[in-house]
């Protein structure tokens, strides 16, 4: 790590946390972490706020991606409400979206509702599109209300509601518990396993559940 290398603290990170430029303008807000297949950090994904995308100006462009994808090196400072990037306003708009758009194969009967829902409503994404993240197959995207499933038993432990760092490494997540505790309590990167982007999937049993530690913001 270089001396100038930001150092990220569990208590700093916080997803939904404000995003402002280099020159001072509120770009958006933080929605989704990456980090590859040992949980280090990689990128953070900032969607823009309507006047920082334009979108203000241009309510019905839906297929413009909102989201971009901000390199870790460019976070100048971070606090719990607050991300600061080292990057000017016009650099965030040269960053790579998030998200993409592509065609998916479809049936004749998918298309002709497609085309009809075209005809007879406001502005959508078409059904023969879908969103695809712009990120490499080993990077895993951890969001705000993503599920936490009870290992692969279909049982739903609960949804994200925060992440953790430690330096750039995931060391837990803020978990809004499924109805086994009455507050959130944090879920350490050990009871963590190989997960996709719709669920993270946690090994644990019902006598680990009883000691996780509820979560204490301050």
């Amino acid at each position: 790590m270089s001396a100038n290398e930001p150092v990220f603290s569990a208590k700093d990170f916080h997803l939904g946390a404000e995003v402002f430029s280099g020159d001072g303008r509120v770009v958006g807000k933080l929605v989704h972490v990456l980090v590859d297949a040992d949980y280090r950090l990689q990128a953070l994904v900032v969607e823009e706020g309507r006047d920082f995308s334009g979108r203000i100006l241009s309510p019905g462009s839906l297929l413009v991606s909102n989201q971009v994808i901000v390199p870790k090196d460019a976070v100048k400072a971070m606090t719990h409400s607050r991300v600061d990037l080292s990057l000017a306003s016009a650099d965030i708009r040269r960053l790579p979206p998030y998200l993409r758009y592509g065609e998916k194969t479809e049936t004749l009967g998918q298309e002709a509702e497609d085309f009809a829902a075209v005809l007879g409503s406001g502005p959508e994404i078409p059904g023969w599109l879908e969103e695809v993240a712009n990120k490499p197959a080993t990077e895993l995207e951890i969001d705000e209300g993503e599920n936490v499933m009870l290992g692969h038993t279909g049982r739903k432990l609960g949804e994200v509601q925060d992440v953790l760092f430690d330096g750039d490494q995931l060391v837990g997540v803020v978990l809004k518990p499924e109805g086994f505790f009455k507050k959130e309590v944090i879920l350490p990167r050990r009871f963590l396993d190989r997960s996709d982007d719709a669920a993270l999937f946690a090994q644990l049993d019902e006598n680990d559940l009883k000691h996780l530690t509820p979560f204490d913001p301050e």
